[in-house]
């Protein structure tokens, strides 16, 4: 009898800390870690608030023209040593299809956002319980591509002294490049590397080829990122390299994702997990 008395006394002086030990513990960082629910007016907030800084911050980055231009002298000596310098070639092919130059100008302007919030309303619709990982795969991936503007100022290929590229928004008249025309006082044209148009293609790319249910979808994912890689190279505002550095910094952000979730993006649960009134 006396034995029960303790065990029960015992059992809920435990049940008395664990709330405070969840508040204060691993509890905590579990809750933290586990998918919720996303909230619409919080996600418009965070996205505008963060394309905004990202803007900001970007086009702050002092351009250092002379350094940046001679990175891309040795970034152009690199690709010929390796065999590799083709997007002089690509460029000048390209710039003789007017309609076909003139279309990827456009591409290279509007897809980049259009896709990626397109996916991300997707994310938000159809997979809530993965949409907190795909997000910070996302925005962890644009920090660090950030970080690279300011530590490695580069010129792309069309700014180059001495070589034969073509500025095709310049050559077309389009509204392809806000680095080129009446818009390049607007921003940084030396913020090249890395290259988010392929950080954001590829993660859109690798997000609808895991989730898509449609077979036509998962192809059409892949051929996104494979296009993008054309266009960027084709108007001359990024060299292939560029490309390696977008794909590195979307390594690092699913890393990060990975560390902080416990799992990839696309292997959590599609709908948010329902949490019982004891938060269990």
């Amino acid at each position: 009898m006396g034995d029960t008395t303790v065990t029960t006394l015992e059992g809920r002086e435990q049940a008395a800390a664990n709330p405070v030990a969840e508040r204060t513990g691993p509890g905590r960082l579990r809750r933290l870690r586990t998918p919720r629910r996303p909230r619409l007016w919080f996600e418009i907030l965070l996205i505008g608030v963060s394309y905004w800084t990202y803007s900001l911050v970007r086009n702050a980055v002092p351009e250092q023209r002379a350094e940046a231009l001679r990175n891309a002298d040795w970034i152009w000596r690199l690709e010929g040593q390796v065999g590799l310098a083709f997007e002089e070639s690509v460029n000048r092919a390209v710039n003789g299809v007017t309609w076909l130059v003139v279309g990827m100008n456009y591409y290279y302007a509007t897809l980049h956002f259009v896709v990626t919030l397109s996916v991300l309303v997707w994310l938000y619709r159809s997979h809530p319980g993965r949409y907190a990982a795909s997000r910070l795969v996302l925005f962890s991936t644009t920090g660090i591509a950030l970080a690279g503007y300011y530590l490695y100022p580069l010129a792309p290929p069309r700014l180059m002294r001495g070589q034969d590229f073509v500025d095709t928004v310049l050559v077309h008249q389009t509204w392809g490049s806000m680095a080129s025309g009446d818009l390049k006082h607007m921003s940084n044209q030396y913020a090249a590397m890395p290259s988010m148009h392929i950080g954001w293609s590829m993660w859109c790319g690798l997000t609808i080829f895991a989730l898509a249910s449609v077979p036509w979808a998962r192809v059409l994912g892949l051929l996104y990122p494979a296009a993008t890689l054309v266009v960027i190279v084709a108007t001359a505002n990024h060299f292939w390299l560029d490309a390696v550095g977008g794909l590195i910094c979307l390594s690092v952000g699913y890393g990060i994702a990975l560390l902080w979730y416990g799992h990839w993006p696309h292997t959590l649960p599609k709908q948010v997990p329902r949490v019982s009134p004891s938060g269990v």
